[in-house]
């Protein structure tokens, strides 16, 4: 049975309080990799809206097909083929519209495909039994989630750049800092809607 959530609370919880990438920290490798310019950021946060709303509109159609033909055990395998033909797409839409954002993006857009934040949405969507609608608002918000985690890491480290940061700390150790702070800055909504 699926679960009566408000769409506004499913929405807001999605981007803020079960923050897929820093509440559930899924999807950090290219979280960390491209947030070191604000441009790539946007850009990769983008393309990560678009996959993550796409794939989980999708992905739950094809799950109620495979249930109706008793599949229901391949849905892992249908799942990532599904999100590796949006990534596809996708790619070579950035490529045909932005060779810059193409080139800055580099190995980190097809790389979309294995972010695990990705199958996790889905994965999410299938175990929560949310409708279509839900599946959808989920996605979105998702994806919004991580643009808004990953252009806020990025306007930091920016910031950070030009602090007096300690010798050892310098580069990955302040990221990992930075990351935690923002985590706990998320959870810090959590009080106030939850999705479980």
């Amino acid at each position: 049975m699926t679960p009566v959530i408000s769409p506004f609370a499913l929405f807001f919880a999605s981007i803020f309080t079960s923050n897929i990438l820093l509440a559930n920290f899924l999807g950090m490798c290219s979280f960390i990799s491209i947030s070191k310019d604000m441009k790539s950021s946007n850009g990769l946060g983008l393309a990560v809206t678009v996959v993550l709303t796409v794939t989980t509109a999708v992905n739950w159609g094809v799950l109620q097909l495979l249930e109706m033909l008793g599949l229901e055990y391949l849905r892992f395998i249908v799942f990532i083929i599904v999100i590796a033909a949006v990534v596809q797409m996708l790619e070579m839409i950035i490529d045909r519209v932005s060779q810059t954002l193409y080139m800055n993006l580099g190995i980190f857009l097809p790389l979309i495909t294995v972010n695990c934040a990705v199958l996790g949405v889905s994965l999410f969507m299938e175990i929560r039994d949310y409708s279509f609608w839900q599946s959808v608002i989920f996605g979105f918000g998702s994806g919004l989630g991580w643009w808004l985690a990953i252009m806020l890491l990025s306007a930091i480290r920016q910031r950070v750049e030009k602090a007096p940061v300690p010798a050892g700390l310098k580069g990955a150790g302040i990221t990992m800092i930075t990351i935690g702070f923002m985590a706990m800055a998320f959870i810090g909504f959590s009080g106030m809607l939850s999705v479980q």
